[in-house]
């Protein structure tokens, strides 16, 4: 049986969220080192939010060309073939990769969002691979809302204070999903090192704090995209990651040093 399941990409089509069992299970070493690294010299958009309990929860990103295990697992490892599987795309290219630490006691929820609104890329053909390199227990696992990426509705993107990332941007706040829970079919599942979680970047999805007065939740999430993908650029609107460097107008082709191609089309 190969990495990706035909059940797993009709779940991944369908709920636009599926789990990978055991998938990078060969990597979590090399992943770990490599975001210990990344923590000791974080980058200039690297983010701490330091919780009430006393745990801090770090974010950062587009470092995989200055962490040589970050690019080894871009350039080697079956994340690219299994993301050709998953969006049924002949080519596959790199976006961009994001650490998540959530520290013990590091009491800081990720609110529900979707990741499209933040990006400067659009494309239907789309995955992120959330790789837990620790156990991850149910009540502290990623949430998905299934099917929330076929609404053809995009939200508000917010920081973490709850404020918008982009004021007057016309799009509708997200909804209160806790409040409303039994209206909604929530994906999650409790995950060991070395497994993953695919979803589309419209799906709604969330995460509970860290509780655990001695558990880390280190994570690696791999943002890849298909055929078809172009670049997104607004007037005045703020994107994350921000991507400074990247010259492209938009709607051109998503290409450049940045965005390396991993599979050919």
């Amino acid at each position: 049986m190969g990495l990706v399941t035909p059940a797993a990409v009709e779940a991944f089509r369908r709920d636009g969220a599926a789990v990978l069992r055991g998938a990078f299970k060969d990597w979590v070493e090399t992943l770990r080192a490599g975001i210990e690294k990344n923590i000791a010299s974080p980058s200039a958009d690297a983010r701490i939010y330091d919780g009430a309990a006393g745990g801090r929860f770090f974010g950062d990103y587009c470092n995989w060309a200055r962490v040589p295990e970050f690019e080894a697992f871009i350039r080697r490892s079956p994340a690219a073939e299994a993301a050709a599987e998953l969006m049924g795309s002949k080519s596959v290219r790199l976006f961009h990769e994001y650490v998540l630490v959530k520290e013990p006691a590091a009491d800081v929820a990720t609110p529900w969002h979707q990741d499209q609104p933040y990006y400067c890329v659009e494309g239907e053909k789309c995955v992120s691979l959330w790789i837990p390199l620790d156990d991850v227990p149910r009540e502290r696992t990623p949430e998905f809302v299934a099917g929330s990426h076929r609404w053809g509705r995009l939200f508000r993107p917010e920081r973490f204070n709850r404020t918008a990332l982009n004021e007057d941007d016309g799009l509708e706040p997200v909804p209160d999903i806790d409040a409303n829970r039994a209206d909604y079919d929530i994906l999650g599942w409790a995950l060991a090192p070395g497994d993953a979680v695919a979803f589309h970047y419209k799906s709604l999805h969330g995460a509970p704090a860290n509780a655990s007065p001695s558990a880390r939740r280190r994570a690696f999430s791999l943002r890849l995209v298909g055929d078809g993908a172009t670049f997104f650029r607004q007037e005045g609107r703020t994107t994350s990651p921000p991507m400074r460097e990247v010259a492209l107008k938009h709607g051109d082709p998503l290409d450049g040093p940045q965005f390396p191609v991993l599979i050919v089309g």
